[in-house]
């Protein structure tokens, strides 16, 4: 049987991308990661400091970010414009070779606007598509695509997609191809047992745990979506799935594995 080629997809949000000190400590060990790899970035609190100023109040809903018209261009501005272009210009910095994308750029992920939901998200989007072929002929030519939260609907409009959701679909549609190790990087060590204690790690979290832990309201929150991601994408071909902070590309042994 043909061994897969390896990829390690990479979704980094939260506090990282706020520190410009942990953001280069992140962005230099990534660049030293070996093979196919890919970049998936949030940017959350910088679109909502962003709407602050602008005089716009974001509003969530158990973790996920609902956009009218006007987040909807905080959103684009902040995640495909500002924060995509400095962390591609950095990654050229550190040597490596990296272009920035939105779903809409090569039609790469195409979602629809969200659904069937009590709560209506506004200008926000499900992955119903990802161009695979053309992203791994992107890996073939050593490119480093990096993708922005920002998809589209294929008919001319752009939708705010949660991040995590992007990476594990991203991770999902070429596990036919490689072998993938999905990595979420974000300012905790990992998923915790306790909120306020940073060392309550769970070093393995299955999905029968998790369940528990959910309806206890001890994982609750944003952690919830994160999650549902995770086991998703094991039950359709992801071979890892590690959650940690900024030095999990180093050290995952210190950070959460997700197992079914």
């Amino acid at each position: 049987m043909e061994t897969k080629p390896s990829l390690c997809i990479v979704k980094i949000g939260g506090n990282i991308i706020d520190n410009e000190q942990l953001l280069s400590e992140f962005l230099t060990d990534f660049s030293e990661l070996k093979g196919h790899k890919i970049l998936v970035h949030g940017g959350g609190k910088k679109a909502s400091e962003i709407a602050g100023k602008l005089g716009l109040k974001p509003c969530f809903s158990n973790g996920r970010r609902i956009t009218d018209e006007a987040m909807l261009d905080v959103a684009v501005m902040t995640y495909s414009g500002l924060l995509n272009k400095q962390i591609v210009a950095q990654l050229q910095q550190f040597g490596t070779n990296s272009i920035g994308f939105s779903g809409a750029d090569g039609n790469l992920i195409q979602s629809e606007k969200r659904k069937n939901t009590e709560i209506d998200f506004g200008f926000v989007g499900d992955v119903i598509q990802v161009n695979n072929k053309l992203i791994s002929a992107l890996l073939a030519q050593n490119c480093i695509p990096v993708f922005s939260a920002i998809t589209h609907d294929g008919k001319g409009q752009l939708l705010n997609t949660n991040a995590d959701t992007i990476a594990a679909e991203i991770a999902i549609s070429l596990s036919e191809e490689y072998e993938v190790e999905l990595i979420y990087c974000f300012e905790k060590k990992g998923v915790l047992l306790n909120s306020e204690d940073d060392d309550s790690v769970i070093e393995a979290l299955d999905f029968e745990k998790y369940q528990t832990l959910k309806n206890e309201q001890t994982i609750h929150s944003g952690m919830l979506p994160k999650l549902e991601n995770c086991f998703k994408s094991l039950n359709n071909g992801v071979h890892t799935i590690v959650i940690g902070n900024q030095k999990t590309l180093k050290n995952k042994a210190a950070a959460t594995q997700i197992k079914l």
